[in-house]
């Protein structure tokens, strides 16, 4: 049980910088979380993995990182290591675990012509488990599936200061975009955490689309269930004015400066690499 007046510590983990998003949602919607968020860069990207592969990297990763951080709740913010991992990592752990699945219950609701588009990564279009999601919960609207790791790079790219090029943004949705029913879309699942991150630039090639659904504000409300009572910052951070949360990397970047620069937008000034004994 942990202490009324205690903070409690949440561990946002992903394999590049989409879980940023649901970083910023909890932050936004539980006052008093102290978040520590780790990109395992190292071993980016998971959308391309085996699930076997997949779930190996992910024990072993999170393994070390519960060690380290000793977290009270661990969320999965990623949609290809969620619907394979899950299953066993809260089998193996005494820990909460919160995953991210793709929103398509939601979306049905909000749909009112019955078209839907999902954006995902390959893997996670792929996945069984999101035909049944489709098959539960959306069985009779038209579900248009288009998987990209090409808009998880842009996404990247653009948390490091690289604006996304219009064309390769264009050239990765034509498939959809030349759907011969893509007229009727009025509901786009963004099914990767990365991807809420392009939404300027995603609006602006379907200004046509009425709903926008991602799962950060969702994550963040079922975390709120699974802790505690928030309460006010520690004293120490409002002595000091530095922020409770930390950002970590298991892999060199390049553009580790830019990435800096971004954090301290969402109350992060701590940026490390961690070292990580993890070999696929």
């Amino acid at each position: 049980m942990i202490a009324e007046n205690q903070n409690s510590k949440v561990l946002v983990f992903d394999s590049g910088v989409g879980g940023l998003t649901v970083f910023h949602a909890l932050l936004e919607q539980i006052p008093g979380l102290e978040v520590i968020f780790v990109s395992d860069n190292a071993g980016f990207p998971y959308g391309t993995r085996t699930e076997y592969s997949l779930i190996g990297r992910v024990h072993r990763v999170l393994e070390q990182l519960i060690i380290k951080f000793s977290p009270d709740l661990v969320v999965v913010a990623c949609n290809s290591a969620s619907t394979v991992a899950l299953p066993s990592l809260r089998e193996k752990y005494d820990i909460p675990f919160v995953g991210v699945v793709p929103a398509i219950k939601p979306a049905a609701e909000l749909s009112e012509s019955g078209h839907i588009a999902m954006l995902a990564t390959p893997a996670t279009v792929s996945r069984d488990y999101t035909r049944q999601l489709i098959a539960d919960f959306a069985p009779d609207k038209e579900v248009m599936l288009l998987g990209s790791t090409e808009l998880v790079e842009l996404a990247e790219d653009k948390v490091r200061g690289i604006s996304p090029d219009s064309d390769r943004l264009k050239a990765i949705l034509e498939p959809l975009l030349q759907n011969p029913k893509a007229d009727q879309l009025d509901t786009v699942v963004l099914a990767c955490t990365h991807f809420p991150l392009l939404m300027d630039e995603l609006k602006a090639e379907m200004p046509h689309i009425k709903h926008w659904v991602e799962s950060g504000a969702a994550i963040a409300r079922r975390v709120s269930t699974l802790l505690p009572q928030q309460g006010q910052a520690k004293q120490g951070q409002e002595l000091t004015g530095k922020s409770l949360h930390q950002a970590w990397l298991t892999g060199d970047d390049a553009n580790i400066n830019a990435l800096k620069a971004y954090l301290v937008n969402l109350n992060c000034d701590h940026l490390q690499i961690i070292s990580i004994d993890c070999h696929d």
